[in-house]
């Protein structure tokens, strides 16, 4: 008798007749029919969190009566956000926001062992944002020469904000002291480019280094001002010179991915890819990013996770080569 009690209780869970617990490809077959979290792995009030809030917003008008709503979970370079999110159920309900940190330096630093990228299914690249070098808009500098020029001749004063050590904008730096022979003295701040924006105001730093658009709300009231952008193209928002015009070859910044749990079925995929689709192709998300300093660059479901293979080696080996030099500790 107790024997198949049990039989009958494990065939009621393969079938999904226990309560709570339907089979997730059933589930998938009205898929939203309540709100869908969205976990953005950094603090509030960075440029990050600001455009996954707004192209999310748009997003949700697409998907009927289900609501989408951000939640932020700081913490270990993005790494305890986002593995919140390799752990959720892989039913939709859950989708997270990943940025350079989450792809390239959680996973080469080996921070976690269960962090895993094959844990996630990408769904689409929403924003590439080249790294930058920003400076209060009262600053004695007004050029890239100027701020190396002042990092050569007193070595290790020039104060300079990043973010975490190890992690991408680190990594900008060290490749800018390594390439134009500077050295500057790193003070960091954890969490995103909250902190840096305070330091920055209050002039705990001269400089800081971040993407344009995490400070796009003082660099549009003419707070702070770019020095120069660590991109390949022409920043569509501000006049800001490339760092490869200014004689320095570097190019480096983050993008915004959006992923599932792996094993979310793919027409759920699907339904959520289409709804970010239709915000990234509105006018009203178009009109917006282009005010705050941020490219964006859709890659769909289809490629997005063959050129974050390709990317992230790229980086892989980069930074092996600085750990090889000596620049760079792992």
């Amino acid at each position: 008798m107790h024997r198949r009690t049990l039989l009958a209780t494990a065939t009621a869970l393969a079938t999904g007749l226990v309560t709570g617990l339907a089979p997730i490809g059933a589930a998938a077959a009205d898929f939203p029919s309540r709100d869908i979290r969205v976990i953005v792995p950094w603090g509030a009030g960075g440029g990050t969190d600001g455009i996954v809030r707004k192209i999310t917003t748009l997003a949700e008008t697409e998907l009927g009566d289900a609501g989408m709503y951000v939640e932020n979970i700081e913490g270990g370079i993005s790494a305890t956000g986002v593995g919140q999110l390799m752990n959720a159920r892989p039913d939709g309900y859950t989708i997270g926001a990943l940025t350079y940190d989450s792809v390239v330096t959680v996973p080469w630093q080996g921070m976690l062992p269960t962090y895993k990228m094959d844990k996630l299914k990408l769904i689409a690249r929403l924003t590439s944002e080249p790294d930058a070098i920003i400076v209060d808009a009262t600053s004695d500098y007004r050029s890239l020469d100027d701020l190396l020029a002042a990092a050569k001749a007193d070595p290790g004063q020039v104060r300079i904000g990043i973010q975490n050590l190890g992690g991408r904008i680190h990594l900008t730096l060290l490749q800018l002291q390594e390439i134009t022979g500077t050295e500057f003295k790193i003070v960091s701040y954890p969490g995103g480019a909250a902190p840096q924006k305070e330091a920055i105001l209050s002039d705990e730093v001269d400089v800081v280094i971040t993407s344009l658009g995490d400070f796009a709300s003082l660099l549009e009231d003419g707070t702070t001002r770019g020095l120069v952008e660590f991109g390949a193209a022409p920043n569509p928002t501000y006049d800001v010179p490339l760092a490869v015009d200014e004689g320095v070859d570097l190019q480096n910044g983050s993008f915004i991915v959006l992923a599932a749990p792996a094993g979310t079925p793919d027409d759920v995929v699907a339904t959520i890819e289409g709804a970010y689709k239709a915000a990234y192709d509105s006018d009203d998300f178009q009109n917006w990013v282009a005010k705050v300093g941020v490219t964006p660059d859709w890659i769909g479901s289809d490629a997005v996770t063959a050129w974050a293979d390709e990317a992230s080696g790229v980086l892989f080996d980069k930074m092996d080569a600085l750990v090889e030099a000596g620049v760079l500790s792992q």
